[in-house]
């Protein structure tokens, strides 16, 4: 039941409910309160004051507007409605005095700061300070942290909103930051001088509202105004997050994120956020044919008619990769269709139904985890396979969910039942009685660790008969980005990757890096990075990587969303519809479409939930039959968090946090 009141803010009457803060009502009605230590999705501090207000009839001193509540204002002497001023004399002077505080301390190093042009000091005190300090004294220093190879500091900057603290221990769930001293002698500090251990330790950059956090790979790269900014998607794991794609020329500097509620929030997790190295290393910047087992660089008619000669009258199979769009499968589909060829995309063999979308989709929405008072995680670890959707599932279980996991005991960031560790477990689960949990809200996330033997099918069957015992929500985890996109439009083969390689004399692997591909059958591998498909290959068409051309991915919960183009492939390389289209004429069945645009249209004319960017289609629930269940315990679908796939293979930086990740989990302890 809401709470709601009226109250006047600047002259503007407005019914809110009591629950809110002021900085919040105020924000209903577009004014805009100034702040450094409030941020919406963090607890409240109310430690810089810059977000006073006037409360009239209130305290005749200005009150932190982050830290009242609507419901405490309290209304006139003749029942008037409570009043606020955000831009009184009162406010104002209070305002230009805490500007003053902030800067005792602050160097005025601007001119080499990365924080430069977009750093929320330098805006607010041009908005709301005074263009003079009345403080002689020398200014205090601090050291400098060491957090690791992602975050740079320069602590004499910071201004002790303690964001970067709250952000660790609420949302990526770390105990290694906090604040020591008090007074002059307050300063954040990590925990014995430890280096962050996260997944999600990027984000406190963006949440630093001055220069002491700021980027270490992208220090002193460029500046905010120099760059070119993208809206696109991430393809580093099957979450689909909102990013921005900031380019200085043909290079990619930096990934950010973007908001969006229902996926990432507004969070991204590493991997994702610092890969852009990997996007400039081992290109192939133009075609290759290998003669007496050599590589060669070749022209593109050379490539493409060798490639044509090669599956001219022979038994085709075409692998789907992990990184490619919609738009590339459907051509590719397209393409071995003409030859009466096979397809498949499941390519880790995992054991998803064909054209049952609540069997490799299910029917949870990500949002749903927040809303959920049960989590059941089967054969998954989602710190590893999606770190922001992990921070999600955190974010529940701090509001009073239950959380249990079967499959491998692991660190999430959180406490959980832990239910067992494989297929035993799960036939377990399914005989208990579940009266009680039918009255409350839950999800079941299956992992790929639990679909990928060969009785996964069975597994995925005793999940779902779980999901309907205690009316649950599924929602299928994926690790690759294209996955569910390929499903969609029917990249499959009945009998799944066994059959589909079976007898094939020749073999289209388009961005398939992840599955040695058995001696024997030509390969022709089109993609964007020398990795182990390149290396197998006898004819190479480079291709563009998800930063250099426009698509469309369909995330785990089955959300289709628009990638944009930042900038243009290296070299030779082109995109990659646009080399299936020129190779289809070249085998004689020219495709029927000559723009991006028309591939579209008839890719949604086949699969028409394509067209509803950003929407998430409701999937009718369909039961599926599986066998006999195995026995053993259920592993991992991540062996290697940062090299996953040939992009971050290629980035020296996730090559250096694999190192450091694995000496961090082998460190010998001395026996007290």
């Amino acid at each position: 039941m809401s709470d709601l009141r009226k109250i006047i803010i600047d002259d503007q009457e407005i019914e809110v409910d009591g629950a809110m803060t002021l900085i919040q009502a105020c924000e209903q009605v577009g004014v805009e309160v100034p702040r450094f230590c409030y941020h919406e999705r963090l607890t409240i501090a109310g430690n810089c004051r810059m977000c006073l207000v006037e409360v009239v009839g209130g305290p005749p001193k200005p009150a932190a507007s982050c830290a009242m509540q609507v419901r405490d204002l309290r209304p006139g002497p003749e029942g008037q409605l409570p009043v606020v001023k955000t831009n009184s004399p009162m406010v104002k002077k209070a305002r230009e005095g805490v500007m003053e505080f902030l800067l005792i301390n602050h160097p005025l190093d601007c001119p080499i700061c990365d924080q430069g042009g977009e750093c929320d000091l330098q805006d607010q005190a041009m908005a709301y300070g005074v263009d003079f300090s009345r403080f002689r004294e020398p200014k205090r220093a601090t050291e400098d942290l060491d957090l690791g190879p992602l975050v740079e500091t320069h602590m004499t900057r910071c201004i002790s909103c303690t964001r970067c603290v709250r952000f660790t221990s609420e949302v990526a769930g770390l105990t290694q930051m906090g604040q020591t001293g008090r007074g002059e002698d307050a300063e954040i500090t990590s925990y014995l001088g430890q280096t962050l251990d996260s997944n999600l330790q990027g984000n406190i950059i963006d949440l630093c509202p001055v220069g002491a956090l700021v980027s270490k790979p992208y220090a002193f790269a460029a500046r905010p105004w120099e760059l070119s900014k993208t809206d696109s998607i991430d393809v580093m794991d099957a979450l689909g997050s909102n990013i921005r794609v900031d380019t200085k020329g043909r290079e990619v500097m930096r990934f950010l994120p973007r908001n969006h509620d229902g996926v990432n929030e507004e969070w991204l997790a590493d991997k994702s956020r610092f890969v852009w190295d990997g996007l400039r290393r081992q290109r192939l910047d133009r075609p290759y044919i290998r003669e007496a087992g050599k590589l060669r660089p070749a022209t593109w008619p050379e490539a493409l008619g060798a490639a044509a000669a090669a599956m001219a009258g022979k038994k085709v199979t075409a692998l789907v990769g992990d990184l490619v769009s919609t738009e590339a499968a459907y051509a590719l589909q397209q393409v071995i269709a003409g030859l009466g060829g096979k397809i498949e995309c499941r390519t880790d063999g995992a054991q998803l139904p064909m054209g049952n979308r609540s069997g490799y989709v299910g029917t949870a929405r990500i949002e749903d985890l927040e809303t959920a008072q049960m989590i059941q995680l089967i054969g998954t670890n989602p710190k590893m396979e999606a770190p922001v959707l992990n921070a999600r599932i955190r974010k529940a279980w701090s509001r009073g969910a239950t959380i249990g996991l079967i499959g491998e005991p692991v660190d999430l960031t959180y406490d959980y039942v832990h239910v067992g560790t494989g297929r035993a477990d799960l036939q377990a689960l399914l005989k208990k009685d579940y009266k009680a949990v039918l009255e409350q809200p839950s999800v079941v996330v299956l992992g790929q660790a639990a679909l990928q033997a060969e009785d996964g099918a069975a597994v995925l069957a005793a999940t779902m008969e779980l999901c309907e015992k205690t009316d649950s929500k599924l929602l299928i985890l994926h690790t690759a980005a294209a996955r569910v996109g390929a499903m969609d439009l029917g990249c499959t083969t009945e009998g799944g990757l066994a059959a589909a390689v079976e007898g094939a004399e020749v073999i289209y692997n388009l961005g398939e890096d992840e599955m040695d591909i058995a001696p024997g059958a030509f390969v022709i591998y089109q993609g964007s990075h020398g990795d182990r498909g390149a290396h197998r290959a006898d004819v190479i068409l480079p291709g563009a990587a998800y930063t250099e051309e426009n698509g469309i991915f369909v995330n785990t919960e089955g959300r289709p969303q628009l990638a944009q183009r930042a900038g243009f492939a290296p070299g030779e390389a082109k995109e990659n519809w646009a080399i299936l289209r020129a190779l289809s004429a070249e085998l004689g069945a020219t495709l029927p479409f000559d723009t991006l645009a028309q591939l579209r249209n008839d890719m949604i004319a086949a699969v028409p939930h394509l067209a509803v960017i950003d929407g998430v289609p409701e999937n009718e629930w369909q039961a599926v039959s599986g066998g006999k269940m195995g026995k053993g315990a259920f592993g991992q679908a991540i062996s290697d968090y940062y090299l996953s796939n040939p992009i971050a293979r290629a980035s020296a930086l996730m090559a250096e946090l694999s190192a450091n990740a694995k000496a961090r989990n082998s460190a010998s302890l001395a026996a007290e």
